[in-house]
C-alpha cells in the first residue's frame, strides 16, 4: 500500500522540465483529448490524487506507481508514473465511468 501523502510530496518536488512524457503517453493523451500540460499541472499539484499502488520498476533507483486523479465519481486519470531523477509519464488513461470501486476493491488486501 503506498502512502499517498509522501507520494504527493515527492511529485510536488518536481519542476515542469523534470516531467518527461513519453511518445506513447503523448499519442495516448491527443488519442483521449488530455491537454499535456494538464498532466504535468496534476503531477506537480497533486491534490486530485487519490490512489496509487506501486508497480515494480526495471531499475533499481526507480519507482513506479499506478495513479488515479480524481475529478468527479465518473472521471478520472490514471497515469503510469516512473518516479527517479525526473518523472517519466509512460501512460495516459482517461476513464468516464465510476472508478472509485474499481480502485477500493483493489485496495484491499
Amino acid at each position: 500500500m503506498v502512502d499517498i501523502d509522501i507520494l504527493k510530496e515527492r511529485l510536488r518536488r518536481y519542476k515542469k522540465e523534470q516531467i518527461i512524457i513519453t511518445d506513447h503517453a503523448r499519442v495516448q493523451a491527443m488519442f483521449r483529448n488530455i491537454d499535456l500540460e494538464e498532466i504535468k499541472e496534476n503531477i506537480i499539484n497533486p491534490e486530485r490524487l487519490s490512489y496509487a499502488r506501486e508497480q515494480k520498476a526495471e531499475k533499481k533507483n526507480e519507482q513506479k506507481y499506478d495513479c488515479y486523479f480524481g475529478y468527479s465519481k465518473t472521471q478520472c486519470h490514471r497515469y503510469i508514473l516512473v518516479i527517479s531523477a525526473k518523472c517519466i509519464v509512460c501512460t495516459v488513461i482517461k476513464i468516464n465511468r465510476r472508478w472509485q470501486h474499481t480502485v477500493e476493491k483493489h485496495a484491499k488486501v
